[in-house]
C-alpha cells in the first residue's frame, strides 16, 4: 500500500540515516508533501552528526495499528538549543511491518568488558535494539563491529549479552559508545522495550508540569 501518507505533527517517529542501525526518536514539528522538519528527543544526537545535509534516511511512525516508512533527504541540520532536521521527501509512504526500536533517556549502570577489563559505564539512552553508554577510556578504543559483553542494570533484573559497537567517539578522558544488541531474546527485547516507554511516559509528565 502506497500513497502520499505523512506523519501527524507532535507525532513520534524514528529517524534512521541509511546504512546505519542507530535510531534517533524524533517529534514532528512540521509535515507536508514534500518536506517534513523533525525535532530529535536528546541534543547529545546532533553534536555526533548522526545524520549531515544530503543523507538518505527513513522515517518510521505509527499510525493507530500500521506502521509506515518514508524515505528521505536530509536538506538542513539546525543545531543548538533547538535542534531541527529538514526533510526532503524522496518517495512514498509505505505500509510496513518493521516494529520500531522506540530509544528514550534512560540512565542505568552498564558494565562492559574492554580490552580485558569490566569497566562501569553508565547508559545515555536506551532502546529494545541498543543503548549508547558513556565510560572512561582504558587503553585502545574499540573500533566499529567489534562485540563486547555487556551487563545492563534493568530495575527488574540484569540484562547480560553480546553487543556490536556501532559508532565510537573519544570525548576528554571517555569514550561515548553506540552499541547494538546482538541475538538478545524475544522476551528480553519486550523488557526493554517496556522500560522505554515507561521513560517515555514520565519524560512527557515531566514535560506537561513545565
Amino acid at each position: 500500500m502506497t500513497g502520499v501518507v505523512r506523519p501527524e505533527v507532535d507525532a513520534e517517529a524514528e529517524v534512521t540515516a541509511a546504512g546505519s542501525r542507530v535510531s534517533v526518536s524524533t517529534r514532528v514539528e512540521r509535515s507536508g508533501d514534500t518536506a517534513i522538519v523533525v525535532r530529535p528527543s536528546s541534543g547529545e544526537f546532533v553534536d555526533q552528526q548522526v545524520v549531515r545535509v544530503g543523507d538518505r534516511v527513513q522515517v518510521f511512525w505509527r499510525e493507530g495499528a500500521a506502521g509506515w516508512a518514508l524515505p528521505a533527504d536530509v536538506s538542513t541540520v539546525e543545531r543548538g538549543i533547538a535542534p531541527r532536521w529538514h526533510l526532503t521527501v524522496a518517495g512514498p509512504a509505505e505500509e510496513t511491518q518493521r516494529r520500531e526500536a522506540v530509544r528514550a533517556r534512560v540512565a542505568r549502570p552498564v558494565t562492559l568488558r574492554v580490552n580485558g577489563a569490566d569497566l562501569e559505564a553508565q547508559s545515555l539512552d536506551l532502546s529494545e535494539a541498543g543503548t549508547r553508554v558513556v565510560v572512561e577510556a582504558y587503553g585502545n578504543p574499540p573500533l566499529a563491529g567489534t562485540r563486547l559483553a555487556v551487563v545492563l542494570q534493568v530495575e527488574d533484573g540484569a540484562l547480560t549479552c553480546a553487543a556490536e559497537v556501532v559508532r565510537q567517539q573519544t570525548r576528554g578522558s571517555r569514550w561515548q559508545l553506540s552499541l547494538h544488541f546482538v541475538d538478545l531474546p524475544e522476551n528480553e527485547q519486550d523488557r526493554l522495550r517496556r522500560r522505554v516507554f515507561q521513560a517515555l511516559r514520565e519524560e512527557r509528565a515531566g514535560r506537561t508540569e513545565d
